[in-house]
């Protein structure tokens, strides 16, 4: 268990990365994320990319491998080769013993009895045995084909950005909005959901998704990491990882978190996992990063809000030099609002004693209340009606700065990490922006 907040202290050493070397994507692109920054720091340094896919389902429920247009799709957007083998990870579509699948059980649950409805843990058992089984099973066929790949001496990095769980059923997704979005009567608080029958259900899907599957990739490259080492080369490891972040608030970088965080249990256990590792010799590391716009952000309201505070550190930072930067964003905002009003909300609402009082680094993740949830949507939204066009938001653009940034750094900091799990603030992403090189290809182009 990590129970020190350890946030990176200075800019990372150039790694060894060089032309040749090869970044195994261990997950599938869709669309711009987290991800990208370190595909887009790795094709600058001349490695070559290699990704793997979750495969799709068909209507009857089949996994199976990307057909032509869609791996010709999906290698468009990562820019590199991917291997063709479906590693969809997770169990509640798994059929065992003749019955139904969980997602297909929770289509007849009503609005009304949620609370009533469970799974036997036996049952879950043998359905995260199945998933795990033909996880494994295409794993070791990814890796048998990525082995093929990698050139006598090079040098690799694997990055896991395999995360979420959430069950696919309708019922489901209502309780969710109801956790994130839900106000007044529809507020549900995430405790009651997470200690129901159908949220340890999805607490284990997280577990599976989010964490287990990079304990099994560790598990599973270990010949590859033996081949590697006989050629000379090194491989290392990371992972996505959220921790809550610090950013500036009252003249000082403070830890907070976006609450409720509800796969924040098994963003623990990956950190226990790449702990472990380390300790086994294995370089692995989680980075945790800063909120950021996803496409799952229309669920998440509120997790953006300290996301804007990255104005403020880069202003304090690169002082004129971010005039480019901060006349996009007022360009962004709607007929007499300005960016210093857009700084002050956010940082009123971090400010908040009551956030204070939930936000306790050593008991995170923690659970909503009603007044918590209330203040956070209602600036979230006052925020977004501060822009001229809520599918046109300064967000957006910091989003791209911090996965630029947080890409770079963890490219770098991988070759010699300082510790199997650390934080990426918004203080070491200002400090890479200060670098000329940094500030350049991140910010202004």
């Amino acid at each position: 268990m990590i129970t020190e907040y350890r946030p990176m202290a200075k800019l990372p050493e150039a790694a060894g990365y060089k032309a040749g070397d090869v970044l195994l994507v261990f997950g599938e692109l869709f669309g711009r994320g987290y991800a990208n920054g370190i595909v887009d720091e790795a094709r600058r340094l001349g490695m070559t990319i290699v990704g793997t896919t979750v495969g799709r389902r068909d209507s009857d429920g089949a996994l199976r491998c990307l057909n032509d247009d869609e791996l010709a799709a999906a290698e468009a957007i990562l820019g590199g080769r991917i291997i063709n083998v479906p590693l969809e990870a997770g169990f509640d579509v798994e059929q065992v013993d003749g019955a139904s699948s969980i997602s297909e059980q929770l289509k007849s649950v009503k609005t009304d009895d949620w609370e009533t409805a469970a799974f036997s843990d036996e049952y879950l058992k043998r359905c995260i045995a199945a998933g795990r089984d033909r996880f494994c099973k295409n794993l070791r066929q990814v890796v048998g084909e990525f082995e093929k790949l990698v050139p006598a001496g090079a040098n690799v990095l694997v990055s896991h950005v395999m995360a979420g769980g959430f069950p696919r059923a309708r019922i489901f997704m209502m309780l969710l909005n109801r956790v994130f979005k839900g106000t007044g009567d529809r507020y549900l608080p995430s405790k009651k959901l997470w200690e129901s029958g159908i949220g340890r259900m999805c607490a284990a899907s997280f577990d599976e998704v989010t964490a287990e599957t990079f304990r099994l990739l560790l598990q599973e490259t270990a010949g590859l990491r033996n081949q590697i080492a006989r050629c000379g080369g090194r491989i290392n490891y990371t992972a996505y990882g959220y921790h809550g972040t610090g950013v500036l608030v009252g003249g000082e970088y403070c830890w907070q978190s976006y609450t409720p965080y509800m796969p924040g249990w098994a963003k623990l256990k990956l950190e226990e996992i790449a702990a472990e590792a380390s300790r086994n010799g294995i370089c692995a590391t989680v980075f945790n990063c800063p909120e950021i716009q996803t496409n799952s952000s229309v669920l998440f309201l509120g997790v953006e809000i300290p996301l804007y505070r990255l104005l403020a550190s880069i202003r304090q930072k690169l002082g004129d030099k971010s005039a480019p930067l901060f006349e996009r964003c007022q360009a962004m905002l709607a007929q007499g609002k300005g960016i210093d009003a857009l700084l002050h909300k956010a940082e009123a609402y971090l400010a908040t004693p009551m956030l204070k009082n939930i936000w306790e680094f050593g008991s995170w993740p923690h659970h909503n209340t009603k007044e918590q949830a209330e203040l956070m949507l209602a600036t979230s939204a006052e925020l977004m009606e501060m822009h001229a066009d809520q599918n046109n938001l300064v967000c957006a653009e910091l989003s791209r700065i911090v996965f630029r940034s947080t890409g770079r750094l963890i490219v770098h900091a991988s070759w010699t990490p300082e510790a199997p799990v650390v934080w990426l603030d918004h203080r070491i992403i200002t400090e890479l922006l200060a670098t000329a090189n940094a500030h350049e290809s991140i910010i202004l182009s």
